[in-house]
Order: C-alpha cells, then sequence, then structure tokens
C-alpha cells in the first residue's frame, strides 16, 4: 500500500495574495476622491498605505529567506523560474519605495500634483506586483506543493505572522478572510487558537468591518 504524501495547503498563499491584490486596487482610488488640501485625509491614507507597504515587505523578506533557497536547492530544472521571482521582488521592492517617497510629500500638504504622482506610482506597483502574483501562483505554488514540507510552509507562515504586532493580528485576520471562502475560511480558523478566535467573533469581526467602512466610503 502506498502512503499518503502530506503537501502544504499553498492555497494559503493565494488567500494572502488576494488582500495584496484587493488593496493594490483601492489605495490609488482612495488616493484619487481626496481633496487637495484635506490633510487629515491624507494623512490617514498615508498610514493605510504604509500598512500595506510593509505587509508586502514582510511577505516577500520570508519568502526570500525561508522558501527560494528551499526551492531553489530542490528543484534544479526550474532555477530560473526561482531566480525570477527574486528578481521580481526586487521590481516591486523599488516600486513601494517610489510611493513611499511620495507619500511623504503628499501627507504634508494633500497638494493635487502630488495626490496625481502618489497615483500614478500606485498603479505602476500594482501592474509590477500583479505580474508577480500570477506567475507565482501558476507556475511557483505547484513547486512548492511538491518539494516544500508542511512543517516549512508553516515555518513561513508563522515567520510572516511573527512580523505583525500583535495590535494589528485581528485586523491581519479580517484582512485574510474578507474574501476568503467558507472552505478557506475554516481552514484559516483552525489555525488559530481558541482565544483568538473567540476575541475575532466577539470584536475583531465587528472592528475591522467597521474600519474598512470609514476608510473604504469616505
Amino acid at each position: 500500500m502506498t502512503a499518503t504524501v502530506e503537501r502544504p495547503w499553498v492555497q494559503e498563499m493565494v488567500v494572502v495574495h488576494r488582500v495584496f491584490r484587493r488593496e493594490s486596487r483601492w489605495l490609488p482610488e482612495l488616493v484619487g476622491r481626496v481633496a487637495p488640501g484635506d490633510v487629515p485625509r491624507a494623512a490617514a491614507l498615508a498610514a493605510l498605505a504604509r500598512e500595506y507597504v510593509k505587509g508586502l515587505h514582510d511577505h516577500h523578506t520570508s519568502e526570500d529567506d525561508l522558501l527560494w533557497p528551499k526551492l531553489l536547492a530542490r528543484v534544479d530544472l526550474d532555477a530560473e523560474l526561482v531566480l525570477r521571482m527574486e528578481q521580481q521582488h526586487e521590481v516591486v521592492s523599488h516600486g513601494l519605495d517610489d510611493v513611499e517617497a511620495l507619500l511623504t510629500s503628499w501627507e504634508r500638504t494633500a497638494d493635487a500634483a502630488a495626490r496625481d504622482a502618489l497615483i500614478a506610482a500606485l498603479r505602476r506597483h500594482r501592474a509590477d506586483l500583479l505580474l508577480h502574483l500570477d506567475e507565482e501562483e501558476t507556475s511557483v505554488l505547484p513547486l512548492i506543493a511538491e518539494h516544500i514540507t508542511p512543517a516549512e510552509w508553516a515555518e513561513l507562515g508563522e515567520h510572516a505572522r511573527s512580523k505583525t504586532p500583535r495590535n494589528k493580528l485581528l485586523f491581519l485576520m479580517g484582512a485574510l478572510l474578507e474574501e476568503a471562502t467558507p472552505e478557506e475560511t475554516a481552514r484559516f480558523m483552525s489555525m488559530v487558537p481558541v482565544p483568538a478566535r473567540l476575541l475575532w467573533h466577539l470584536v475583531g469581526k465587528r472592528a475591522y468591518a467597521k474600519q474598512m467602512r470609514a476608510i473604504r466610503s469616505a
């Protein structure tokens, strides 16, 4: 009888990617709604954008440190693909640097020209990001399922979560579950400690929805 080989739950990365796809779509739209001179609103969105930038940097750093070296050692025929993933990370990182630099000037004055330059940078970033995410999901996730163990996959997720401040964990859960299917939600919740699960249902879910309404309806 052939033993069943346990595989990592790579759909987890697809759900994480949905967050970055969604927020990279929302950010230029929200920035574009800010009236010239509305410094409080610009400051609020700049803070949100920096959270997004940090989250994406942390996600990619975790892959750079814990995923690509293992794949390069195990999938010789696909080394070019893995190296291309690393190069795409660099492109995305440079685009995020441009976004951060423009955020600094825009949030101080909410100037219309600075706003428009920021929107252009956010749209360039999104184009670079989607190119990377599409290829990663299509070509790399099957390699991960075959060559990365569940324990190694869990380490990757924990490494990324460890970079999230404790007071942001419920927000992160909300971001992940916002567009998750019932099956994906059940899988994620099964990995969450019972106290955190209760906290999410008691306060986190409503708090996340309220915060998103405030951000996206303004």
